[in-house]
């Protein structure tokens, strides 16, 4: 049976796990009675730890938000997960976490046993990034942004669209959603009376908060799956349904989210939905791909891809090109 010390460690671990455990799955797991536990429990709470309890056939232990953050016990691999987030954050698109994340990291670092110490230094050592791509949001105002979105509070902030043109725009807000370099935010527009999705960076200072409001649901139900759409398909004159004689795991290796939405049709092969404001731009990019792949809509595309062909065939037998006709003058 664990010392009390040890106890004491082990069930702040376990309550830290997940969200809610019963009486007896605690004293299962730590091999004692349940009176053992629930002594335990009090002796947490003396050392300032909120753990609620209810009572009854459905109750348990839960713990609780406090004035403070607890000491956070970690099994390895969750310490190797959140030291390799702290590394990334430095050199993130979210401006402002830099020096917070060193500082976390270094204390994450100094209780580290020695042989995860090394298992830390040797992934950094691999991982080097190169700092984002796309344009920096500060922190305070993605902050804002979440906790809108959790607290399903409506917002108004001054906003900028591609054309530099500016408005001020009220919305419900439900979920910010990232890609590769950018942020992006999912809300009802009540001025326009539909679902938009803003760029993060284009939205001027911190929003302003307004009244509560009740959830919506996304179209489709995914917020994740609604964006990739807005992204890469809705901005683009020309929209495209195309299939891929390709697995869905091996296309998305090839495929961010920012470029087109994919979905599976089989084991073999899946659909990209994608734009472009030409076709000979998409028709580009798709014969780079490296697979075969057969253009469902629109028709322009499929015409473009023809002709393409054609060109190509020419080209592959070293056949001249065809002269112009001359034009004659009388």
């Amino acid at each position: 049976m664990l010392q009390t010390s040890s106890r004491l460690l082990r069930l702040l671990s376990l309550l830290q796990s997940r969200p809610f455990w019963r009486g007896r799955e605690l004293a299962a797991r730590m091999d004692v009675t349940e009176r053992t536990v629930r002594r335990d429990i009090d002796r947490l709470r003396s050392l300032g730890y909120p753990v609620d309890a209810s009572a009854g056939m459905a109750g348990g232990y839960q713990l609780a938000a406090g004035s403070n953050l607890p000491p956070l016990l970690l099994e390895d691999d969750e310490a190797l997960a959140v030291s390799l987030g702290l590394r990334l954050a430095t050199a993130g698109t979210v401006q402002g976490m830099e020096e917070a994340a060193l500082r976390a990291f270094a204390k994450l670092e100094q209780v580290m046993p020695a042989r995860l110490r090394t298992r830390v230094r040797n992934l950094h050592a691999a991982v080097l990034p190169i700092g984002p791509d796309g344009p920096g949001v500060p922190y305070d105002r993605l902050a804002a942004l979440a906790q809108a979105c959790r607290a399903l509070q409506r917002l108004e902030f001054d906003y900028a669209d591609q054309e530099g043109r500016a408005s001020v725009r009220q919305v419900e807000p439900h979920a910010l959603v990232s890609t590769e370099a950018r942020w992006y935010l999912l809300a009802w527009d009540l001025g326009r009376g539909d679902w938009r999705t803003f760029r993060v960076d284009r939205i001027a200072g911190l929003p302003r908060g307004g009244e509560r409001f009740l959830p919506r649901k996304v179209p489709g139900g995914d917020a994740a799956v609604f964006v990739s759409r807005a992204i890469s398909v809705q901005p683009y004159a020309l929209k495209a349904r195309i299939v891929l004689h390709a697995p869905l795991a091996r296309m998305r290796e090839r495929i961010p989210p920012s470029v087109g939405h994919l979905s599976a049709c089989d084991a073999g092969s899946c659909v990209l939905e994608t734009g472009a404001q030409r076709p000979d731009v998409l028709g580009f990019h798709l014969a780079m791909l490296g697979v075969d792949f057969s253009v469902l809509e629109p028709v322009e595309l499929r015409e473009h891809m023809r002709a393409m062909a054609r060109r190509l065939r020419r080209a592959g037998a070293g056949e001249p090109r065809a002269p112009e006709p001359r034009s004659h003058r009388s």
